[in-house]
Order: structure tokens, then C-alpha cells, then sequence
């Protein structure tokens, strides 16, 4: 009997967790609260699918069925009868509670309520539920059908088996996990990128180096495979920007703190890739 997996939130990184745990044999249930956004998930998924294809990488049949195995709907009922439940909406610790108040009302007892949050601490979420101990993160990394990493983490209240079942659900679709024991705000890998990112960013600001020279010296002299501030903008310029925000109201260490720049891009739009501006030019 396939297992059954809910993700909540079809942006870019709802859609790549739905669209590598369809290929790895799950049967997946897309939910959005709009029928646009489900969408715009689906087109995007379908159109990787069509990329991997082309390469080699998935058989045509194979990208049928998988495809087959991704339903969609509007409706958080739909989270019922689900094995492992991934929430993956904006970062906001109010709109996630909201999220994590109906689940609670609505999976069954042994299901796994896991949050694709980068940086906002799992113990924060799980405390709006009745049941903390099944609760866990699962951090998984942009874009998902190409990144190899899915970062595992135990809030306080975290069982043995909530983080077991999580670490099977990652490697079943792919993933290498690494575990964070304890529960601080951006975890591993979102503090270690904000860090970098924000003090690139005052660098850049304060006029010390250009921005291709400042991840130049990432790539080269650290063996980086991309600098900072181009990952900021693959990654978004608003999403670090609110990721180092929660680190830093969480922390208060100045190193979390991001620039005025950061801020005046976001205000201006200039978010990245996806906007055609950010750092660079798209």
C-alpha cells in the first residue's frame, strides 16, 4: 500500500517536495487555498518533470505516474489520512500555527506533522498542538529536485520515533539528512548562510568590493560552489532577509542583523531571480 503524504503550501518548495516524494512512490495531496496557486505548483512541476526527461534523468512513463500520484485541492481535510504531513508556507510563526492548530484537529494519531521551516524554531510551532512529541522539522533546500540535503530537526519535545519516520520519509525521496539536536532559531545551515550572507551584504553596502568579486572570493578561495550574494538571489532576497530577521529577534546577535540594503531591495522589489534584479541582473 503506497504511503500517503500531505504538503501544505504549493509554492516553489511545497511543489519540489510534492514533486520528488510523487517520483519515489508516494501518493501525494497538493494543498493551496487558492486554485491558482495549485496551479502554478503543478505547472511547475510538470514542466521539471519535462526537463528531466529531456536529459535523461526520468523515463516519459516514469513521469507519468508519478504526476498521476500528485492530487490537489483547496481543502485541509484532505490532510486526514496522511502518513507524514509537510507544511510549507510563508514564514510567519502566526500563519504556521494556524496551520498546525487544524492539523492537530484533523491527522490521525500516528501521523508525523513535520515544517519545511529554515529558521523559525520547531518547539514554537509544536506548542500550539496537543501533540508536540510528533512533531519535527524537515528542512529541505532550493530548488528541491536538485538539492541533495534535507536538514532534520527535534524540537524539545521531539520523539525518537517522530525523528526516525521523518529521517525515512527524507531518504526515501533522495535526501541526506543531517540532525539538529537542539532547537535554535535557523538551525544549522540557515544560520551558517545568514551569517555569510548578511556580512557579504554590509560588505557590498559599505562599498569594500562588487558583488561578483565578493562571491568570487567564495568560490575560489573557500571552494564554494556559488557566493553569497548570488545565493541570496537564487534563494530570494525577501526569504533570507526574513529568515535572518528570525534568527536575529530570536538571538539578538548583531551578526544575524541584516543591512539597511536588504530591506530597501525588498521594499523596491528587487528580490532576486525571480524578480530579475537583485545582487545581479537577470
Amino acid at each position: 500500500m503506497a504511503r500517503k503524504l500531505a504538503v501544505i503550501g504549493a509554492g516553489l518548495m511545497g511543489s519540489g517536495i510534492a514533486q520528488v516524494s510523487a517520483v519515489a512512490g508516494w501518493e501525494v495531496t497538493l494543498r493551496d487555498i487558492t486554485d491558482a496557486a495549485l496551479k502554478r505548483g503543478t505547472d511547475g512541476i510538470k514542466a521539471s518533470y519535462d526537463k528531466f526527461v529531456s536529459k535523461g534523468r526520468l523515463t516519459a512513463d516514469d513521469a507519468s505516474a508519478a504526476l498521476a500520484r500528485i492530487s490537489t485541492t483547496t481543502d485541509l481535510d484532505a490532510a486526514q489520512e496522511a502518513d507524514v504531513v509537510v507544511e510549507a508556507v510563508f514564514e510567519k510563526l502566526e500563519v504556521k500555527h494556524e496551520i498546525f492548530r487544524a492539523l492537530d484537529k484533523l491527522v490521525r494519531d500516528d501521523a508525523v506533522l513535520a515544517s519545511n521551516t529554515s529558521a523559525i524554531p520547531i518547539t514554537k510551532i509544536a506548542a500550539v498542538t496537543t501533540r508536540p512529541e510528533r512533531v519535527v522539522g524537515t528542512h529541505f533546500f532550493s530548488p528541491v529536485p536538485m538539492m541533495q540535503l534535507c536538514e532534520l530537526v527535534r524540537g524539545l519535545k521531539t520523539s525518537d520515533e517522530t525523528l526516525a519516520t521523518a529521517r525515512e520519509f527524507a531518504e526515501s525521496v533522495g535526501k541526506t539528512c543531517i540532525v539538529v539536536r537542539r532547537d535554535v532559531a535557523g538551525f544549522v545551515t540557515t544560520r551558517l548562510i545568514s551569517a555569510l550572507v548578511v556580512e557579504a551584504a554590509k560588505l557590498y553596502e559599505s562599498g569594500v568590493a562588487s558583488a561578483e568579486d565578493i562571491d568570487l572570493a567564495c568560490k575560489l578561495g573557500f571552494g564554494h560552489a556559488m557566493g553569497p550574494l548570488a545565493t541570496a538571489d537564487l534563494t530570494g532576497v525577501d526569504i533570507l532577509l526574513h529568515a535572518t530577521e528570525n534568527i536575529y529577534a530570536e538571538t539578538r546577535d548583531e551578526k544575524f542583523a541584516p543591512p539597511e540594503l536588504m530591506r530597501r531591495m525588498v521594499d523596491a522589489g528587487d528580490l532576486g531571480r525571480k524578480r530579475g534584479q537583485g545582487f545581479y541582473q537577470h
